[in-house]
């Protein structure tokens, strides 16, 4: 159900420290914009809507959230970039007018989970108080917001008497080691009265958000006060440099591997797997296997170490040997891919189908049973089921200009160190003999062999042994 409450979502900085043309925001954590994040734990709060907050780099960030959320959020741009609360001022024009709550939360903030959010609004909402602050405990608070109490509670949680800054901060201010982590639930009907009550008058020349927390404490009564909800510090933190997304990547990496191995599957430390990966149960996954984008990986599947999956769809018991990669492409059941095999795009590896090491597949398609075991090229084919094609056979599949498809009919045999030049086609049961270069379609059940006749010339090699030994003749 619905709640009233909507979450504003501050992503309209330029982020100069990630010294990049691309917008903050945007950067990646766990294959998606870290804005994803956020807005993932928006939506978990089932809110009456989910508004973002643009400037820098608007078109970008606008398309790329766009492309991942649909309609399910909405946009409020930022003229200027004068503040967290004038930030907050140009979204609230989009706030529904049922809405008696306001979250506000951060793009660069990926770590926050929203049950945390839903945390902040309960810590308002039960001591109604006019909004809840975000607090965070560290060694090092240089840089952040100061929490300075009142030294009263209100229904066991602390009340704040302001925020400072830290530039804004005396030194006594800034001894102090509790830390403003910069994420609000807010009273709906207060916030649309206190923003227009802030001003610049600080060191930044900037519109705080904070300033809130002083207006809220000018009635005497319990109610207006601000109350504390302590955080971890290393979810509540914000994105500002590479050093940091580099952070942040790692610890989203555990949060969501330890996703999977709580849901039944067994993840190694070391290994990766993107945020929008799917598994079902019994998945193993070695120590440095990456899984990317929108891969699919069925039950029982071994992913082993250094393998890649990219866009990939893995069937139900397939075993994947060492570094092994697929890109774009399908691997049915109880398929066996690898070791240092490569399925690059569009490929379809059919059940109990195998690709063994240094086999590289290319918009290929191997029906049931079909086997190419070792060092082979096989781009722009189509196998036949339960065919076999031996080590070293190329598909000649490009003349220079066009890319042509090579086909191999059911229970077809190619041997070692064959090349079939493109556009060709081995019939159902053919056998190609090794070595040879096939140029002609072999009908279905015949034998094709293509090589150059042997020559053997008896004792010849004790003449080539001798010819060696001889000193060059001078010039």
């Amino acid at each position: 159900m619905t709640t009233e409450r909507t979450v504003v979502i501050l992503a309209a900085g330029q982020g100069t420290r990630m010294k990049s043309s691309l917008p903050k925001v945007l950067h990646q954590i766990a294959g998606v914009p870290m804005i994803s994040f956020a807005i993932d734990a928006a939506l978990a709060l089932d809110p009456e809507r989910v508004i973002v907050v643009v400037g820098h780099g608007r078109d970008q960030v606008e398309a790329a959230v766009r492309a991942r959320f649909s309609d399910r959020v909405v946009f409020a741009l930022q003229q200027q970039q004068r503040g967290t609360a004038d930030a907050v001022l140009a979204a609230l024009p989009q706030v529904p007018a049922t809405s008696r709550e306001v979250i506000i939360t951060y793009g660069d903030c990926p770590l926050v989970p929203g049950a945390f959010l839903q945390k902040l609004a309960l810590a308002r909402s039960d001591r109604e108080a006019l909004m809840s602050v975000a607090t965070a405990r560290i060694d090092d608070s240089t840089g952040y917001g100061r929490i300075i109490f009142d030294g009263n509670s209100t229904n066991g949680a602390r009340n704040i008497l302001a925020i400072r800054e830290h530039k804004d901060c005396s030194e006594q201010e800034r001894a102090i080691d509790v830390i403003n982590a910069g994420l609000y639930a807010v009273d709906r009907a207060f916030l649309d009265s206190a923003l227009s009550k802030i001003d610049a008058s600080n060191a930044q020349g900037e519109f705080y958000l904070t300033d809130l927390v002083a207006l809220a404490n000018r009635d005497a009564s319990t109610r207006t006060k601000a109350v504390e909800l302590r955080g971890d510090a290393s979810l509540l933190r914000g994105i500002n440099d590479r050093a940091e997304l580099a952070d942040a990547e790692a610890d989203m990496t555990e949060i969501l591997n330890d996703r999977w191995r709580r849901a039944g599957n067994t993840i190694a430390r070391g290994a990766r797997i993107d945020r929008d990966v799917e598994l079902e149960r019994d998945v193993t996954i070695a120590q440095g296997a990456v899984l990317r984008g929108r891969t699919r990986v069925a039950s029982n599947t071994v992913i082993d170490v250094g393998c890649v999956l990219d866009d990939a769809e893995i069937g139900e018991s397939v075993t994947l040997k060492p570094y092994s990669i697929v890109t774009r492409s399908k691997i049915g059941a109880r398929a066996q891919i690898g070791p240092f095999a490569h399925v690059r795009p569009d490929s379809d590896v059919a059940e109990d189908a195998h690709v063994g090491n240094f086999v590289e597949l290319k918009k290929t398609r191997m029906a049931k049973g079909a086997k190419a075991n070792h060092l082979a090229y096989l781009g722009d084919g189509v196998i036949g089921a339960g065919a076999n094609i031996g080590a070293g056979t190329i598909f000649c599949n490009y003349d220079g200009f066009q890319k042509h498809t090579t086909t191999v009919g059911e229970g077809a045999f190619v041997g070692s160190n064959s090349s079939l030049v493109a556009p060709i086609a081995i019939g159902a049961g053919a056998y190609v003999g090794s070595g040879s270069v096939v140029t002609k379609n072999v009908p279905d059940g015949a034998l094709a062999v293509g090589r150059a006749r042997q020559e053997n010339k008896e004792g010849y090699a004790e003449r080539i042994r001798a010819m060696k030994k001889k000193p060059p003749a001078k010039p």
